[in-house]
């Protein structure tokens, strides 16, 4: 054996042991020790799927006991479970042992459980003296929270601790004189802290805790089954097999499997590993540096998490802060997810083309360029073909059969299962294949396709349960998962049943064990989540206790200047980070918590109304984006092992090649029609078109490279350009002002003249309420609701008090409840000057800013024009 093959088993098992230590615990305990560590994640996924079931009501009715679990009682028991693993399957200090489970481990998880099970236990009596914590129950609520910090430190390490202990610190010591006036507080005896946090819902066992147990959990174990099942190393040779034959094929073929495996994977550095293993190697064999077949990889895994339905685990927690439905935040998340993924595919055919490198032989006859055409528009219309099968056609299905049951759905869904193993069993099983082997020519895509068409199944009743039946996610994810558990059980007896192999006993055995592993995985890798959402409570609940994030939000506001680009340059800065030690989950919930207040408030304060949802997904893409960011950069050090380069110089590539990223969150923050809001099906795919070709200009200007290598004013040119077609609007406004600004006793008449169901754009002035004699700005859009005559009346019923004394409409102190208390709260309306609407500010009339396209385009036929003299090599 080669000393090469030494190196790279060495190198193997270094990111396996990365990969266990960062998603499903380094420890491999040996003997009744190790299984009982199985069996309890098994019985963790068990539990998850009988309480998203009806099995439950069932059984209560059956018998008559109550066996249903309510979500209070849900979570308890999701984090006695992540607890309890996470004292077992990871070692306390790196000198702990791998192969045995110490004493002091099965304690400690004792304690964490035993600490979750009190509140079940003792749920009534807790209830009965709310607010009035017996000695017990400090006990129990110290014991767990001291059990969280040591299971964070376990699974996630130390950032995450410091973060929540500040916080934590802050709640008893920010009355302290030490303190800043600025940040100071009245304080919290130990009683009501930890009432707060352990006792009821609003810390540990809040809404991230909640939405862990109940959604996340569910679409991490379907994940895992459909890994299990094969359906990972299908993505990797069909994305081989398709795009294996072009320029840089390999790299582009790891963009796309990672974009597949991103559709179910809720982490980065899984997905490096998975796609990784088998694309790196034959990345530098085709000509790429150690250090960019990694970062490829990086920012193809890392871009992974941006991709719905999952999102790295956070787009239900997404969907739960911003009140958007699950289905919109789908709808919101999906083009800039496939812009930056076509980008990140069009930076590798320029790094191949930089190289001169050349794509891998195929199988058939090299085709013509007519054929190569037809062939890419055949793929566009099937992809379109299977999008309208998936939406309007199961939609038909429902139109025309709207009492379809259950059992007939079921049988519908089987009978396609069945069809398509028929067709998968006349080709053999793709094999595991060696990355470092040498291939003479890639397989037919075709004949890779077949062998796994099955495993779309499960992902089509996901959409057709969240899109069509418009069921909650939660619901969407069990059907999706049983499913998935029927293909993973059934599918090896029934392939040997049909290719009549006579091995029906080990196919099953084989099928049955896939079922256990892929358990016993998605238990595993929500350790982490489940306790990064416990601990992420904290923090939520100390913003909650004390009103953290105003402070916060003073203080960088007052860093800006009041500054909306420059608020966003530093909230982007903190979360990238807090995401180098962060879960994504954890990062998210640390800094929408404190920042998205932030940016709303000051984007009001500038005239610009920001959509809640872009705010929280520009936090959400810079917590992604720290996977791959120097220094720490998990991801980064993933691919690094695998590849063999350098770690820091891989994740500073990366990054680099996630520019365009970055880009994509402040343009959405100023131009929501990139999130499809309020946008119509052939405007989305306008600005689909629009989007994709400015982010690839984009993506040239940051490679220094086009048609040919860019001179430095035909970089700034195509970052003009690009930058013209993301914002148009940019340069109109220069030209013609966006409102005409009414005086602001003119509201009355305006908002009884405005139709039913619309909105109208005001601005309020008046003394801020911790410094009267400092005048604030503050821009609102009000939807007015039903039109009526009197727009007083209207006014009232939205919750807003108006009077008008001469030249001005005064504006009343709204109550708490009414649509825009919390905007409005910040003013002092008791001051010597008055709250008054300044000024109503009614849209112009303005020409189609698409008018800006027309120079931008001459100028980038110019640069194409310059460059098409020094081209050496085909674009294509």
């Amino acid at each position: 054996m080669s000393a090469e093959d030494d190196t790279r088993r060495e190198k193997d098992v270094d990111v396996d042991m990365m990969v266990a230590e960062v998603e499903t615990g380094a420890r491999s305990a040996a003997g009744a020790a190790g299984k009982f560590i199985l069996a309890l994640a098994f019985v963790w996924s068990t539990f998850q799927i009988y309480i998203a079931s009806n099995v439950p009501y069932v059984l209560t009715e059956l018998t008559g006991v109550n066996v249903v679990f309510n979500n209070q009682e849900a979570r308890q028991f999701h984090l006695a479970f992540a607890l309890a693993l996470a004292m077992l399957a990871y070692p306390l200090f790196k000198s702990s042992p791998r192969d045995r489970v110490p004493l002091y481990d099965w304690v400690l998880a004792l304690l964490g459980a035993s600490s979750c099970i009190y509140l079940f236990v003792f749920k009534e009596e807790i209830a009965s003296r709310a607010g009035l914590p017996t000695t017990a129950d400090l006990v129990f609520s110290i014991m767990g929270m001291i059990s969280l910090g040591i299971a964070v430190y376990r699974s996630l390490g130390l950032p995450l601790v410091i973060v929540a202990s500040v916080f934590v610190f802050y709640v008893f010591f920010g009355h302290a004189s030490f303190m800043p006036d600025a940040i100071q507080w009245k304080g919290a005896s130990l009683g009501k802290a930890m009432w707060h946090y352990w006792m009821q819902s609003e810390g540990v066992f809040g809404v991230a805790l909640g939405v862990s147990a109940s959604m996340i959990f569910l679409f991490v174990l379907f994940g895992s089954l459909l890994e299990k099942a094969g359906a990972g190393n299908y993505f990797i040779k069909l994305a081989f097999a398709l795009l294996g034959h072009l320029r840089g094929g390999p790299a582009k073929a790891a963009v796309v499997a990672s974009a597949l495996s991103g559709l179910y994977s809720g982490s980065s550095i899984a997905n490096v590993v998975t796609t990784g293993t088998f694309t790196i190697p034959l990345m530098k064999r085709t000509g790429f540096s150690p250090e960019k077949a990694g970062a490829v990889e990086v920012a193809s895994s890392t871009n992974g998490q941006l991709t719905p339905p999952v999102m790295g685990a956070a787009a239900f927690l997404i969907s739960e802060f911003t009140g958007i439905s699950y289905p919109e935040l789908i709808k919101h998340a999906f083009l800039p997810a496939v812009i930056s993924y076509i980008a990140l595919v069009y930076i590798v055919h320029l790094e191949a083309l930089k190289l001169g490198l050349e794509g891998m032989k195929r199988s058939t006859i090299t085709a013509t360029l007519a054929r190569r055409l037809s062939g890419v528009l055949f793929g566009f219309i099937a992809m379109c073909v299977l999008a309208a099968v998936v939406y309007y056609g199961l939609g038909w299905i429902k139109v025309v059969f709207p009492n379809l049951t259950f059992t007939a759905a079921a049988l519908i869904c089987l009978a396609a299962y069945v069809i398509l193993a028929v067709v998968a069993s006349r080709y053999p099983d793709l094999e595991m294949d060696d990355p470092n082997a040498p291939i003479e020519e890639l397989p037919r895509a075709w004949d890779v396709a077949v062998t796994g068409f099955y495993f779309l199944l499960p992902i089509v009743i996901l959409i057709w349960c969240i899109l069509i039946e418009r069921l909650s996610p939660t619901t969407s994810a069990y059907w999706a998962t049983i499913a998935m558990l029927t293909i993973v059980l059934t599918q090896r007896p029934l392939k040997a049943a049909l290719r009549a192999s006579g091995e029906m006993s080990a196919a099953w055995r084989e099928g049955f064990r896939d079922f256990v592993d892929g358990m016993i995985s998605g238990a595993r890798s929500m350790i982490g989540i489940g306790v990064a959402t416990g601990a992420a409570g904290i923090i939520v609940g100390t913003v909650s206790l004390t009103g953290a994030h105003q402070v916060v939000g003073e203080f960088v506001e007052f860093l800006s200047g009041g500054n909306l680009m420059l608020m966003l340059f530093l909230v982007a800065i903190m979360s990238l980070i807090l995401g180098m030690g962060l879960p994504t989950t954890a990062n998210y919930i640390v800094v929408s918590s404190l920042m998205a207040p932030v940016i709303v408030t000051v984007g009001a304060q500038s005239g610009l109304i920001v959509p809640l949802v872009a705010v929280h997904l520009f936090v959400f893409y810079f917590g992604i984006l720290a996977d791959d960011t120097p220094p720490v950069g998990l991801a980064a050090f993933a691919a690094a092992a695998i590849s063999g380069g350098d770690p820091i110089r891989t994740g500073i590539q990366g990054f680099s090649y996630d520019i365009r990223t970055a880009l994509l969150p402040f343009l959405f923050i100023f131009n929501t029609e990139l999130l499809l809001i309020d946008v119509g099906p052939v405007k989305a795919v306008f600005i689909f078109v629009i989007g994709v070709t400015a982010m690839m200009l984009f993506a040239a200007a940051t490679q220094g490279y086009f048609l040919a290598r860019s001179r430095i004013w035909e970089t700034v040119a195509l970052l003009l350009v690009a930058f013209t077609l993301f914002r148009p609007g940019f340069w109109l406004d220069y030209v013609q002002p966006p409102y005409v600004d009414r005086p602001g006793s003119d509201l009355v008449q305006l908002a009884g003249e405005v139709e039913d169901g619309g909105t109208l754009r005001i601005v309020v002035s008046g003394p801020d309420f911790d410094d009267p004699d400092q005048i604030e700005d503050l821009t609102l859009v009000l939807e007015l609701g039903p039109k009526a005559d009197d727009g007083t009346d209207r006014l009232f019923k939205i919750g807003l008090t108006v009077m008008e004394d001469g030249d001005k409409t005064i504006l009343e102190e709204p109550l708490p409840g009414t649509p825009y208390f919390t905007q409005l709260q910040g003013y002092d309306y008791y001051a010597d000057e008055s709250v008054v609407v300044s000024k109503v500010q009614l849209p112009a009339e303005r020409m189609a800013k698409e008018v800006f396209y027309i120079p931008a385009l001459l100028l980038l036929g110019l640069v194409i024009l310059m460059q098409r003299r020094r081209q050496t090599v085909p674009a294509y």
